[in-house]
């Protein structure tokens, strides 16, 4: 661990992490999206530490674990708490109470991420293409040769590609081609029927591959052209109507999906992995020893319910429900690619109404606690997977975690209220600072648009999870808009077209390879991107 853990390491982690986390709120706030820093922070790493001299690829991977980790937890705030003053533009939240929730949505997710690891990156081998291609760049950058060319050249023409896409944000021109293009026709459904030119989105679904794709783009047919278009073309409901259907019915299968998880693969495993916050004698599943735990979750409801006034009840069920998302976030990110934390927390927000009398402001607080561990969780799981196809010490990372995502949540409680204050509550929802995810936590405090929709969808994802259905991934095609879904297809079809036909292209590994570097070249540029944007709103 000595050789992995480092001074320089945590140093370099360090600043890269304060510069990370800023960018990130701001483009969070600004574009309504965050790229996966991973694979700019590996690289980042790697250039950095070679250049210090006498380094090794399991310290560049601890090191990156560091620096990646606020951007997530930076994520987390913005995609939930701007709702607060969308819907109240007079609310007044006091940086303590931001601090409080901040911090412990990051302890809990330290705690999971400890503890649910082994469970989610050796027992259940999930492939986590994002942690996949960052190791991938680094055993091919560190070795170098034909592997190296491939993996750069493949990297820089998608970086050309999405610069060439995106670039407006920065310059404020006009797009050479558009990023994404639609079907006129059932858009007059209200159905985004079309393909994203998503360089990353096409890689994420091959190293996926094409099973799970499959069930992925199954999810969005029924979503989009089975209930939004179909529906109204037959009558049997408005377009309104259609919209609620379809977000509660993929929140239902997300949500029975986290509950056959627990069921089925943490609750008959749960004294090997929860057991090490009650017992001395070994880690069994966790990282670290986790005696501690109990104590610091006993402390963070203690917190939540007369710091943040959240109220013992909601408070409670906030953490147990940080339980259940930070598991639904594992297996999403590990199947995906894909981490839509503020769904968990509007999943959390409504139990936590649905069984309190929790005010409007502190429903949020619930979101934004539950999004923030989830954050944090998706993020540092991508990197566990580098690590153990690294051979890394995951305890080194796990420390590294653990200063990037306190330091991380230092500095987005400070920027959000620097923006608050700066630009006012009605900044929030308006072009200077869209916060889409934001809306629609605000939209949701109300509770599930469809409940039918959301039950049947729970109940039926439960069972299909029981019988080892890849259902997460039919519930993010259900949710997500068609074009995601159908861009992220095409990866798969790809895999499924190379393995195939072009099987030696995967046994020598250059099919990887090159899903790597396109990978890593649209995540790179969006994150330079991002710093650029956060920059210039300064």
């Amino acid at each position: 661990m000595k050789k992995q853990f480092t001074l320089r390491g945590v140093i370099i982690g360090s600043i890269g992490a304060v510069i990370l986390t800023m960018s990130s709120m701001f483009v969070a706030l600004k574009l309504s999206s965050l790229p996966w820093p991973i694979m700019f922070v590996a690289l980042v790493s790697m250039f950095a530490l070679k250049a210090c001299g006498n380094t090794n690829i399991n310290e560049i991977n601890v090191t990156h674990t560091a620096m990646s980790a606020g951007a997530m937890v930076a994520g987390g705030l913005a995609f939930t708490l701007p709702g607060i003053w969308m819907l109240d533009r007079n609310a007044e939240v006091s940086p303590v109470k931001l601090l409080v929730i901040t911090f412990g949505g990051v302890i809990l997710g330290l705690i999971f991420t400890a503890l649910i690891r082994k469970y989610f990156i050796v027992t259940k081998e999930l492939p986590y293409p994002m942690g996949q291609a960052a190791a991938e760049a680094l055993i091919v950058g560190d070795s170098g040769g034909g592997k190296a060319k491939t993996l750069f050249a493949s990297m820089g023409l998608a970086a050309v590609f999405t610069a060439l896409r995106d670039g407006t944000q920065v310059t404020g021109g006009t797009a050479l081609f558009p990023a994404a293009v639609f079907s006129k026709k059932l858009g007059g459904y209200g159905a985004s029927v079309g393909i994203w030119f998503s360089p990353m989105l096409i890689a994420v679904g091959y190293l996926i591959g094409p099973l799970a794709l499959g069930v992925w783009f199954l999810g969005a047919c029924i979503g989009d052209l089975g209930v939004v278009v179909g529906g109204q073309i037959v009558g049997l409901w408005n377009l309104e109507t259609a919209a609620n259907i379809k977000s509660s019915l993929g929140i239902g299968l997300m949500v029975g999906t986290g509950v056959g998880i627990l069921v089925k693969g943490i609750l008959p495993k749960a004294k090997e992995i929860f057991g090490p916050m009650f017992s001395k004698k070994s880690l069994g599943d966790a990282i670290v020893p986790m005696r501690w735990a109990p104590i610091l979750m006993i402390l963070a409801a203690f917190l939540f319910t007369f710091a943040a006034d959240m109220g013992i009840v909601a408070s409670i069920i906030t953490i147990l429900g940080v339980w259940l998302a930070t598991a639904m976030s594992a297996q999403c990110v590990g199947q995906s690619g894909i981490n839509p934390m503020e769904i968990f927390g509007i999943i959390v927000l409504i139990a936590a109404k649905a069984v309190s009398s929790i005010g409007q402001t502190e429903a949020f607080f619930v979101a934004a606690i539950v999004a923030v561990a989830c954050g944090l969780v998706g993020d540092v799981m991508n990197d566990f997977k580098a690590g153990y196809l690294l051979q890394s010490d995951p305890k080194a990372q796990w420390y590294a975690e653990m200063v990037g995502s306190l330091l991380g949540a230092a500095v987005s409680v400070g920027v959000l209220y620097v923006i608050l204050r700066a630009y006012g509550p009605e900044a929030f929802g308006s072009e200077m600072f869209p916060a889409a995810q934001a809306g629609a936590v605000a939209a949701m405090v109300g509770g599930i648009s469809h409940v039918p929709a959301f039950v049947v969808g729970l109940v039926l994802a439960f069972i299909l999870y029981l019988v080892n259905f890849p259902v997460m991934t039919l519930g993010l095609g259900v949710y997500l808009p068609f074009y995601m879904s159908a861009t992220a297809f095409i990866g798969g079809a790809l895999k499924f077209i190379v393995d195939r036909w072009l099987p030696k292209a995967e046994e020598n590994g250059t099919g990887t390879v090159i899903a790597s570097g396109v990978l890593g070249g649209e995540a790179i540029v969006g994150v330079v991107i991002a710093l650029i944007v956060a920059v210039q709103i300064l």
